[in-house]
């Protein structure tokens, strides 16, 4: 079958991720000592406040800062591709349980757009928490005032079976969002490479 009317027929979670496994064996040729993800880097108005979100809220671990990184010359652009008389005021690495580290970025900048992206924009994004109880980690959110969007919805077919989720939002308007699968999903089943998971960091 031609490659672009497989694509089309990807209609289903199931068929994208055969189609991602195929991708990547046929690409099968990764950087050299790639280990894995180490960090994931987000930019935000205030540091301070957002390290003190995730730590007070998500009980994260804030770890070392860097200090400024300001220069007079072009280095901004050449090695970070961003406007030359841009300022990152610090950042700082903050680990967040089993999971990757975060790296914290606050910057000013004369082209900085002030609207982070919707997950329907080109670059949306959001993180993703693993817990154990959905419930109880809502009713800890909203005891904080944290703004929760909607209520949380559970997958009752398909790969990702089992899996319950809800959407929540920092002060500043970062896209963050609870998991839950207490049972597992049904795709862990039959995938023999499994999804990393936060609850067993041997695998």
């Amino acid at each position: 079958m031609p490659r672009p009317l497989f694509q089309r027929l990807c209609a289903t979670l199931a068929c994208a991720a055969t189609l991602a496994g195929a991708t990547a064996t046929a690409h099968a040729a990764p950087i050299p000592g790639m280990r894995g993800m180490q960090h994931i880097g987000i930019t935000v108005p205030n540091m301070k406040e957002a390290v003190a979100f995730f730590k007070d809220v998500l009980a994260c671990e804030p770890s070392f800062t860097f200090g400024t990184f300001k220069f007079e010359d072009d280095w901004m652009s050449r090695h970070l591709d961003v406007h030359p008389r841009a300022v990152i005021s610090d950042f700082q690495m903050v680990r967040c349980g089993n999971g990757t580290n975060l790296e914290v970025f606050e910057y000013s900048s004369p082209d900085q757009n002030r609207r982070g992206p919707r997950n329907s924009d080109i670059g949306g994004h959001h993180l993703a928490f693993y817990v154990d109880d959905m419930d109880a980690a809502v009713a800890a959110l909203k005891s904080k005032g944290v703004r929760v969007l909607g209520t949380p919805s559970t997958f009752t077919e398909g790969p990702a079976a089992g899996l319950t989720w809800v959407y929540f939002l920092s002060p500043w308007g970062l896209q963050l969002e609870l998991v839950s699968a207490p049972k597992g999903m049904a795709h862990e089943k039959d995938l023999k490479r499994k999804l990393w998971d936060p609850r067993f960091p041997e695998k």
